[in-house]
């Protein structure tokens, strides 16, 4: 089951939980240049700019968690491709998945801007550039 979990319960949750680990899914040009949450590791889903799924995603995942138990937090842009990484983890095994809906950024808002409605960065949680 993969739980839908809001950016500041996600962030209360890594602070609460020390066992868990944060997962951006993101390309990593997005975590490193638009930025992430302290702490988070990257592991992209998809690969800009064709945006096809990595076929090392499940593998490289249980590389960095061995243990399918332990709790993971997966973040994107706005929760579509955490959500799609989260079924696949959850079709191999892991047990405590939390998709942070509204991801980083959050939806567009009328003027299809991004961080105005919602997401990591709208709610004023920690974040980083690298």
């Amino acid at each position: 089951m993969i739980e839908q979990i809001a950016p500041p319960a996600a962030w209360q949750f890594t602070l609460d939980h020390p066992d868990h680990i944060l997962l951006d899914v993101r390309d990593p040009i997005e975590f490193t240049m638009i930025g992430h949450p302290p702490g988070a590791c990257n592991i992209p889903w998809k690969f800009a700019p064709s945006w096809q799924i990595n076929p090392d995603f499940v593998a490289r995942v249980r590389q960095l968690v061995p243990d399918s138990a332990t709790p993971i937090l997966l973040l994107c842009r706005s929760g579509q491709r955490s959500q799609d990484a989260a079924e696949q983890l959850a079709a191999a095994g892991y047990s405590k998945l939390y998709n942070i809906r509204e991801g980083f950024e959050g939806p567009l808002d009328a003027e299809r801007h991004r961080s105005s409605k919602g997401g990591w960065r709208y709610h004023g949680l920690p974040w980083e550039q690298s």
